[in-house]
């Protein structure tokens, strides 16, 4: 099942697989509010899609996205934006719910500004040889306002990010991989293919586990290593007690691949 929201974000199941796919091809996939607000709305949809277990965020074209809209978006980023009540808000600076499931980002030519911060946004990032990285708003009298001056450094360290951040010069695939903003680096034609078999690999694993995992690793980061673990003999527990859990170790015994069904 394919569908587009007003030509600016796809979405398709394939199994429990949700492809998530930029689609502004005219303006190089570049955000205005509109498409800002499509894709919050297409994060809730896969929230709450029960069969969707991973998320595939694309881009359709030859760029992931040539970032903010300045010309169309500008005044709406000067008065402040709202996302749509119930929506999510990948950088995490609206309220509104962050997804439990894993997303992993497919990058490939202009991946500036908005794209950087939907990749520290999400938990796994591949990208194509060909890919361009920037964060230009210090060349256009703003900054990276959507994040990346609370993300970039904890992934890619203080001087690589202020490097960057401080120049908005632009970095290519392999820089993006150093520091660690970005997982693999692979030819233009094998990035989609590479996403979704990663992808298909995370859904047949048990759901909760995986989920549980994500919960435990965000803890840590946004609140602390000692919350998270004072949190990890619930979690733990919680596991334990379930039917993948009981499923994995009977698996196990029997030498066969688990079925899971917790979602």
């Amino acid at each position: 099942m394919t569908s587009s929201i007003k030509g600016h974000v796809s979405r398709e199941q394939r199994g429990a697989i949700m492809l998530i796919g930029l689609d502004r091809i005219a303006k190089r996939n570049a955000f205005d509010m509109h498409m800002l607000n499509q894709l919050s709305l297409a994060y809730g949809e896969f929230e709450r899609n029960d069969q969707a277990r991973v998320a595939v965020v694309f881009a359709h074209g030859d760029h992931f996205t040539g970032g903010f809209d300045l010309a169309e978006a500008g005044p709406a980023l000067r008065d402040g934006w709202t996302l749509p009540a119930g929506g999510f808000d990948p950088w995490g600076l609206s309220i509104g719910p962050r997804v439990s499931k894993p997303v992993i980002v497919a990058a490939q030519g202009w991946c500036l500004t908005l794209g950087i911060e939907l990749m520290l946004a999400s938990d796994i990032n591949l990208c194509a040889s060909n890919a361009r990285f920037a964060h230009r708003e210090v060349q256009r009298g703003i900054f990276a306002c959507a994040g990346a001056t609370l993300r970039l450094h904890q992934i890619a360290g203080w001087g690589n990010a202020m490097r960057w951040l401080l120049t908005g010069d632009e970095f290519d695939a392999h820089e993006a991989c150093r520091m660690g903003l970005v997982q693999e680096v692979m030819a233009p034609e094998d990035l989609l293919p590479s996403a979704l078999r990663l992808a298909r690999h995370i859904a047949d694993r048990a759901p909760l586990g995986i989920r549980t995992t994500l919960e435990s690793a965000r803890q840590a980061v946004l609140e602390g290593e000692s919350v998270a673990a004072k949190a990890l003999p619930a979690l733990v527990r919680r596991v334990l007690d379930s039917e993948d859990a009981k499923e994995g170790l009977q698996a196990l015994l029997e030498k066969r691949t688990p079925v899971f069904k917790d979602c």
